[in-house]
């Protein structure tokens, strides 16, 4: 099972800063990182979670409203910038935000990691990203991010031609597993903050997980 901070290990820096994202890979047994990705009023790719500056920057402003140069001097960095402060070989989950994202997002993941990478994904929420995805990047695998493994997410994923949903970890069990390989849709979780937890995902057969805390950690101990 792939074990990927999510968002970084943002214990020491914010989350999704390249300072964060790259101290994640230092972290012995981490095999790769999450992060989130955004549109600025440029249009450029840009790493942040949430749409606003407010909760992580402690600033007023939407991302999607503010130039280049504005959210650079905020912290937030480019998508460009970030792929290219990580090693070539850490494993991307890149969950884009919004459904506007189309060819200068797709432009930035190819540079960074080619038409076909064997060690990299987009993951969303959002249909009409993955689709676009799918037209831009054919070749680039694609998860679906969603609250269940029922049956019609099952099916939206494999109408998108997403090989994996990624859910909440707690929806994860040996029935949902079941009904997932059934139809030959990978597994992936989050958000596991306890190392037990992350075993028995991997006794499950989940193919990743997004991990904080102990659970980033190697040889953590088990805490809430």
């Amino acid at each position: 099972m792939l074990r990927l901070a999510h968002r970084g290990d943002w214990r020491r820096n914010p989350e999704n800063s390249i300072a964060a994202l790259r101290a994640a890979m230092e972290v012995p047994g981490c095999d790769g990182i999450e992060l989130d990705v955004r549109l600025s009023g440029e249009g450029t790719p840009v790493v942040i979670h949430d749409a606003t500056l407010a909760r992580v920057h402690r600033l007023p402003g939407r991302v999607r409203d503010l130039d280049d140069a504005h959210l650079e001097a905020a912290g937030v960095p480019t998508l460009a910038s970030t792929l290219a402060a990580l090693p070539t070989d850490a494993f991307l989950d890149v969950e884009l935000k919004g459904d506007d994202h189309g060819p200068p997002t797709a432009a930035v993941l190819r540079a960074a990691r080619g038409d076909a990478p064997a060690r990299a994904i987009v993951s969303s929420f959002d249909p009409p990203s993955l689709v676009t995805m799918r037209e831009q990047l054919p070749d680039w695998p694609r998860w679906l991010n969603a609250d269940d493994l029922a049956p019609a997410t099952l099916s939206l994923a494999l109408g998108l031609g997403c090989i994996a949903v990624s859910v909440p970890w707690r929806g994860v069990t040996p029935k949902t597993m079941r009904r997932a390989h059934e139809v030959g849709i990978e597994v992936a979780a989050w958000t596991v903050r306890r190392t037990a937890t992350a075993d028995r995902l991997e006794r499950l057969g989940v193919v990743a997980s997004c991990v904080e805390g102990p659970a980033l950690d190697s040889g953590g101990a088990d805490s809430g």
